[in-house]
């Protein structure tokens, strides 16, 4: 954890880990998402998703990857430095993610570049990783974020 009131550039150097807060997934979400989002039967219909391949509900990995970023900003992003994110890469949904699951996860700063152009700045990129109770990885993704330093070299 970081002592500092905010994560900025100089904190997120390669090997800091940053452990994602649990977060409990519900039906009435899986639902009110995929009919909104990602209208699959195995998202949106209970009974007839027992016939699917899954054996039931699951939720849209796209809900999982929205899930992983509330769990980002709880984590640390809303109290941070950060400047936006120009994409993800990689994404990968490999376990389905059920009502009642609760899923964890953790992000791992693998590079740190200072910006050549702007001083003020530099990118960050994470392999995240979240799991349910289980310890299944359920998704996994390449991040990359720009972070303000504190103070401009």
């Amino acid at each position: 954890m970081n002592s500092k009131s905010q994560w900025a550039f100089e904190d997120l150097v390669p090997g800091v880990c940053i452990e994602l807060p649990a977060y409990e997934v519900t039906e009435a979400e899986i639902l009110a998402f995929a009919r909104q989002y990602d209208p699959q039967y195995f998202h949106t219909d209970p009974v007839a998703a027992r016939q699917s391949l899954f054996g039931g509900l699951i939720a849209s990995g796209w809900m999982t990857t929205g899930i992983f970023m509330r769990m980002q900003c709880d984590a640390f992003l809303l109290d941070s430095t950060c400047m936006g994110s120009p994409g993800v890469d990689e994404i990968r949904w490999l376990h389905p993610v059920r009502p009642g699951d609760v899923l964890r996860g953790e992000s791992r700063v693998t590079e740190a570049r200072p910006s050549r152009s702007r001083p003020d700045r530099g990118a960050v990129f994470s392999d995240v990783s979240i799991h349910n109770q289980r310890g299944e990885v359920v998704m996994t993704l390449r991040s990359r974020a720009i972070f303000a330093r504190r103070e401009a070299p």
